[in-house]
């Protein structure tokens, strides 16, 4: 428990304190936001904010972690080094994204297959390692092969197909938090919770392991060390929040959103929690909705069921003010993470005893 406490203090710190520095480095260096012509009026008064503020939640989630097992002087995991490459990996692919649109002064940075394919490297190389590196203290590859939502299910998908299986996680995950990255302090404020929901399930994993309890107990690889990576990932958003907050002095850019994505994904699939991703984080999965009801509609109606998608600015555009917006979705996000939660928890009581 010291460790997972350790990582989210570390980071926090870092995360605080270091991103108004990073805010005058880049503000000095001309690294300010290019806003779209077509998004609405108002975010026009953020053209010039710093982006790139991702760099300070990678640096400090990797360095919460890394503190966290100096103090412990236990070494690292699979798991762990596996959800920390992804997530730095699509960090550096967000990176030259945001580093395109602030280079050339336009919205559009990487070309979209660019993209897809930096994404694709990342998501085939995680998915490959993890099925290496046996081990643990019941002998388990860091990922199965299996689909599971609280538990590995019996729908077996085969080597080949726990790649593209992966692969459709990852760049799901890291899509839809860059698209719900649209206000101050909104995709950084329900991130922080989902990490939050990560530590409590991987810290009940840890303590309920097969082959330690005789009633619900879970095959996890790596369950504690995950959940100092959850803890150290948290405390990096709520120390950015900080700063991110409405109205932010810095953006966290692609950099950040496809990060954060990315160890939302790895995240589940080491913990075995896949399908209970889509619950606790809700609030993604609807913004990610809406704009594929928003393209859909207007490719075969022609008409828009949205005044404009992600979903935020739909609201936006209908009069409610930036701060409520960012609010109520974090309230929204609260909620998913709350019924998540409820269900992983829902589930031990059915098959364990309340004693």
């Amino acid at each position: 428990m010291k460790s997972v406490l350790v990582a989210a203090l570390t980071a926090l710190l870092v995360s605080i304190l270091a991103t108004p520095a990073v805010i005058r480095l880049f503000s000095n260096l001309g690294y300010g936001q290019e806003i779209r012509d077509d998004g609405p009026a108002s975010h026009h008064t953020k053209r010039g904010t710093p982006t790139m503020g991702g760099t300070v939640l990678v640096a400090a989630t990797l360095l919460g972690y890394l503190v966290a097992h100096l103090v412990s002087g236990h070494g690292p995991t699979a798991s762990a080094l596996l959800v920390l490459m992804t997530m730095s990996g699509l960090g550096f692919v967000g990176f030259l994204d945001d580093f395109i649109k602030v280079r050339h002064r336009r919205s559009l940075g990487l070309t979209k297959t660019a993209k897809l394919v930096g994404q694709a490297a990342v998501a085939v190389v995680f998915a490959v390692l993890a099925m290496q590196f046996r081990g643990g203290i019941d002998d388990l590859h860091p990922a199965s092969t299996h689909i599971s939502f609280i538990h590995d299910s019996s729908i077996a998908l085969g080597a080949v197909g726990f790649v593209v299986w992966a692969y459709l996680m990852i760049s799901g995950t890291s899509n839809a938090v860059n698209l719900t990255d649209g206000l101050d302090g909104l995709a950084t404020g329900a991130s922080a919770m989902v990490f939050a929901a990560y530590v409590i399930i991987s810290f009940w994993q840890f303590g309920n392991r097969c082959g330690q309890v005789s009633t619900t107990c879970y095959v996890v690889r790596d369950p504690l060390d995950l959940a100092v990576v959850a803890a150290a990932a948290m405390g990096a958003c709520f120390g950015f929040l900080w700063w991110n907050a409405p109205p932010a002095k810095i953006f966290m850019g692609d950099t950040g959103s496809l990060a954060l994505g990315g160890a939302f994904a790895t995240i589940a699939i080491t913990t075995r929690t896949e399908v209970l991703l889509v619950v606790l984080a809700g609030l993604f999965v609807a913004i990610t909705l809406s704009v594929v009801l928003q393209v859909a509609f207007f490719r075969t109606t022609g008409r828009r069921v949205f005044r404009m998608a992600p979903l935020q600015h739909h609201f936006e555009l209908g009069g409610w003010r930036e701060v409520t917006i960012v609010i109520r979705f974090w309230i929204l996000g609260g909620i998913a993470v709350a019924f998540g939660l409820g269900l992983f928890y829902a589930e031990y009581l059915a098959h364990g005893n309340l004693a």
